[in-house]
């Protein structure tokens, strides 16, 4: 059986996931053209919009001129998170330890899940056959050292050799790094302009020169295209860190828990701030009247407000409903859909090494 290092990672990412939760929502076929809008331009589109030439932060009078036929979506965060609930359980069944990156990205150290399928590739096939089965969407998987190069490999449906991060990393443009929420547009904007345009490129300048030069945030993306990991995976905080709070009787209602949950985020963030620390990575567990446990990391671009920890309540309690199964199912019919053929390229296909 093959050994896997423990700086592996798995990423799992479902494409287009803002246009497949809110056509969901909506009930929009999946062929038909569809787009996701925020504030008039365009934050994501399907395939099928996309061979029309709708593309990412285009206006949406240009879109629709592109696409005359084009289902215009609003933009809804609450949605996407909740509806993604389905694809994260599913993954967590055959890898523990999940996090969800944003909703439609989950990663999850490679090695343990991996040993017990036998090897990264037939666990990366284990997941695209369960997820596309359990929560009739496709998914790409994509494995690498460190959450970033994990995530572009699954984009890819590659899975890069330990240690071969920074190889795979150095080709790739630059607008990489403008990941959805990830506020770098400016930054990468401004390093084009300077005549960067790869990963690589970035790479190669001196850490001590970037830092100087262009701050903190500029430092976190110099690390990120030398594939070197801004932050572990996973990380247990101190238990003094740690909120909880039981309700007798027990609370029925979703907006309820929310509630509760702000005031727990606001005593999280009193005893963060006694050591001049701020949320960026969450970790909630719910359990119900009948002990079910319901448990799911959360990371976020920006450390996260009391508001920000009810939200991510909220998601996860409305996703943990079998109903958001129900809505993908109706989206995008039954399992038996997917031939083995097309969900076989969510597999990772390359090797770089």
């Amino acid at each position: 059986m093959a050994t896997v290092p423990d700086s592996r990672l798995l990423a799992c990412w479902v494409p287009d996931w803002p246009v497949v939760a809110a056509a969901a929502a909506a009930q929009i076929p999946v062929q038909h053209p569809a787009a996701v809008f925020l504030a008039n331009r365009v934050v994501a589109c399907s395939a099928r919009a996309r061979s029309f030439g709708v593309a990412r932060g285009m206006r949406r009078r240009d879109a629709q001129s592109r696409c005359p036929d084009l289902a215009v979506l609003a933009h809804d965060g609450n949605r996407d998170a909740s509806l993604f609930e389905a694809v994260a359980s599913t993954v967590e069944t055959h890898a523990p330890g999940i996090e969800v990156v944003r909703p439609g990205i989950v990663a999850v150290p490679a090695a343990g899940a991996a040993s017990y399928a036998g090897s990264e590739q037939a666990l990366a096939e284990l997941l695209v056959d369960h997820v596309s089965a359990a929560a009739g969407v496709e998914c790409q998987v994509g494995v690498a050292d460190g959450v970033f190069a994990a995530i572009l490999a699954a984009r890819s449906g590659m899975f890069v050799e330990p240690g071969q991060s920074p190889v795979f990393l150095a080709p790739r443009s630059l607008s990489e790094l403008d990941q959805p929420g990830s506020g770098r547009a400016e930054l990468v904007g401004t390093l084009n302009r300077l005549g960067l345009r790869t990963l690589g490129d970035l790479a190669r300048l001196p850490e001590r020169a970037v830092a100087s030069r262009f701050g903190q945030e500029a430092v976190i993306a110099h690390r990120l295209a030398r594939g070197v990991s801004v932050w572990p995976l996973s990380r247990r905080p101190p238990p003094e860190l740690a909120v909880e709070k039981r309700f007798d009787p027990i609370l029925d209602r979703v907006d309820a828990t929310a509630f509760a949950a702000k005031a727990l985020g606001s005593t999280l963030h009193v005893l963060l701030a006694e050591r001049g620390l701020a949320c960026a990575q969450l970790a909630i567990s719910a359990t119900t009247e009948t002990g079910q446990t319901y448990t799911r990391t959360w990371r976020a671009a920006e450390p996260l407000t009391a508001q920000g920890i009810s939200d991510r309540v909220r998601w996860q309690i409305e996703g943990c409903s079998p109903d958001s199964v129900c809505l993908m199912r109706q989206r995008l019919g039954t399992p038996c859909r997917w031939s083995t053929a097309r969900r076989s390229r969510g597999v990772p296909r390359n090797v770089i090494g």
